[in-house]
């Protein structure tokens, strides 16, 4: 997929990135290996209003401070690979504690944007999460999502349509 714009999804493990990666991909999903390693990488191939995107699912990570294989190779695929953008998903019902990698995401300077997935399950929990002044305080665009649903995955794919970097 030489010459497309690279999105990674990124994000601690079971917030959905993996349902984020079906639902802008469809069925184009290619899973292979990271060279050298056993991690598993999905690269799949995403239209959004009128341009080719490639998708990365990146494998699950809880710091840039690598521990684990996966965490590793996560780290290496963002500040190696040169992104168009970094899609940072986190767990609306958990959003407290998922902040701290959206930060640090934030400090490498890369393309930045925040989906808080699984509202829908947030929302039953009575948690509102008011993403204007996310936005306010991160510093990024923020969408909220229920990719499980397919809310939400319009105005994510419009938010990468128009994404500049500032």
């Amino acid at each position: 997929m030489a010459n497309l714009k690279k999105i990674f999804l990124t994000g601690m493990p079971n917030v959905g990135k993996s349902v984020l990666f079906n639902r802008l991909t469809g069925a184009y999903v290619t899973v292979s290996n990271y060279p050298g390693t056993t991690v598993d990488i999905s690269c799949g191939k995403a239209y959004i209003m009128g341009e080719n995107f490639e998708i990365i699912d990146t494998p699950g990570l809880y710091t840039l401070m690598p521990i684990t294989e996966e965490e590793r190779v996560t780290r290496h695929l963002l500040l190696k690979e040169a992104p168009f953008l970094v899609v940072h998903v986190v767990d609306g019902k958990n959003l407290r504690r998922m902040l701290p990698l959206a930060l640090q995401l934030r400090e490498t300077e890369l393309p930045l944007m925040l989906v808080v997935n699984m509202m829908d399950e947030a929302r039953a929990l009575g948690i509102a999460i008011n993403k204007l002044k996310l936005e306010e305080i991160l510093g990024v665009p923020v969408v909220l999502t229920a990719a499980a649903q397919n809310k939400g995955m319009g105005e994510l794919r419009g938010r990468i349509h128009a994404y500049r970097r500032i």
